[in-house]
C-alpha cells in the first residue's frame, strides 16, 4: 500500500469512527459554557433553546456561568476542552469578536480555536438620548455634535465594550468629537442617562425600552441591519443616512476544534429547528431577542468579518484594555 492509499484509509477509518461515535452521541450532559453572569442576554438563550434540546436529545443541558475579562475566560476553558460534543461555549460575537485586538495575549484564537455550531439569535443595540437634547435623528445628532465639539457626553457600559465600541463606530464615520463616560455596566449607564448625567449612548434594545415608552428616553437609531421588532417605528443607522453600518450581538454556539464533524452538523440541524419554534421566537422576543440560524461556516464567516471590523475601530480610536 503506497502513501496516498494509507492516507485515504485512515481518513476513512476517521470518518467512519466519528460517524458512530455520533449516532449515539448524547449519552451523558452536555455543558455550555457561559462567559458573563446568571441573568444575562447569554444565559436566558441558553436556557430557553437548553430546555428544548433537553427533550429532543434525552439529556440534561447544563449552563455553566464562567464570567471574568469579557467572557475571554470562558472562551479560553470551552478552547481547551476535550472535544467531544460534551462542552460548548456561547459566544456574545461583539464580546468576542473584539479580544484579539484588545488583550495580544490571549489564551485561545476564536478563529483557529474552535469548531463553528451556529447562530442561535441576535439582539440590536439602540442610540439613545436624554429628552433635553435637541435631537430627533442621526443627521440632526451629527450637525449638533459637530457645534459642540468635546461638550456632549456619551456613556458605555465600561471601556471597550460593545456598547463603547459602537459608539466609537458611530464617531469615526461621522466625525463627531464626543466625551466617554465609561460605567460598570449598562444598567448603571441607563440610569445615568435618564438622569441627565450624560446625553447619549448606545443601549441593548431590552435593557432602554422602558424608559423608551415612559419617555423618559428618546430613541434615535437602532444599529442592526434591519429594524428591531420591538422598535418598529425606529429606523436603523443605515436606513438614517450611513451606508453598512452593522452592529448587532449576535449569540451562538461553539466547540472545541477538534469536536466530530458529525456531532457539529447533529447540533447544528437540532438548534436550528428549536429557534424557528413559534414558541421559542416568542420567548426569545420578550427580552428584545430575535431568533436566528446560520451553517457553521456561515457562523464562523460573521466571526471573522467582525474580528477585521472591530480592529479597524480600535485601531483608529487608540482603545486599549488592560491585559
Amino acid at each position: 500500500m503506497n502513501n496516498r492509499q494509507k492516507l485515504v484509509a485512515a481518513w476513512v477509518a476517521l470518518t467512519i469512527t466519528s460517524t458512530v461515535f455520533a449516532q449515539s452521541y448524547p449519552v451523558k450532559p452536555i455543558r455550555i459554557i457561559d462567559g458573563f453572569p446568571p441573568g444575562g442576554a447569554t444565559t436566558f438563550i441558553g436556557r430557553v433553546v437548553g430546555e428544548r434540546l433537553t427533550e429532543r436529545i434525552g439529556q440534561p443541558i447544563v449552563i455553566d456561568n464562567r464570567p471574568g475579562a469579557g467572557s475571554n475566560l470562558a472562551a479560553a476553558i470551552a478552547a481547551r476542552a476535550t472535544p467531544d460534543g460534551y462542552t460548548l461555549f456561547m459566544a456574545l460575537t461583539s464580546s468576542v469578536a473584539p479580544a484579539p485586538s484588545l488583550y495580544p495575549h490571549l489564551d485561545y484564537n476564536v478563529l483557529n480555536d474552535f469548531a463553528y455550531v451556529g447562530l442561535l439569535a441576535t439582539g440590536s443595540f439602540v442610540l439613545v438620548v436624554h429628552p433635553s437634547l435637541p435631537v430627533q435623528t442621526i443627521a440632526d445628532l451629527v450637525a449638533y455634535a459637530k457645534t459642540k465639539p468635546q461638550e456632549l457626553r456619551y456613556g458605555s457600559g465600561g471601556i471597550a465594550t460593545p456598547l463603547h465600541l459602537a459608539m466609537e463606530l458611530l464617531r469615526g464615520r461621522t466625525g463627531i468629537d464626543l466625551i466617554h463616560v465609561p460605567y460598570k455596566g449598562a444598567g448603571p449607564l441607563v440610569v445615568a442617562l435618564t438622569g441627565g448625567e450624560i446625553q447619549l449612548g448606545f443601549s441593548s434594545v431590552a435593557g432602554a425600552i422602558p424608559m423608551i415608552s415612559a419617555g423618559r428616553l428618546r430613541a434615535i437609531a437602532v444599529t442592526s441591519a434591519k429594524r428591531a421588532k420591538a422598535l418598529p417605528d425606529v429606523p436603523t443607522i443605515e436606513q438614517s443616512g450611513l451606508s453598512n453600518f452593522d452592529v448587532t450581538g449576535r449569540y451562538g454556539l461553539l466547540a472545541p476544534l477538534a469536536t466530530p464533524a458529525a456531532i457539529i452538523r447533529r447540533l447544528n440541524s437540532e438548534t436550528a429547528l428549536i429557534v424557528a419554534l413559534p414558541e421559542v421566537e416568542a420567548k426569545l422576543n420578550t427580552v428584545g431577542i430575535e431568533s436566528a440560524t446560520s451553517t457553521p461556516e456561515g457562523f464562523k464567516q460573521i466571526m471573522r468579518g467582525e474580528v477585521a471590523q472591530w480592529a479597524k475601530v480600535i485601531r483608529d480610536a487608540k482603545i486599549t484594555a488592560v491585559d
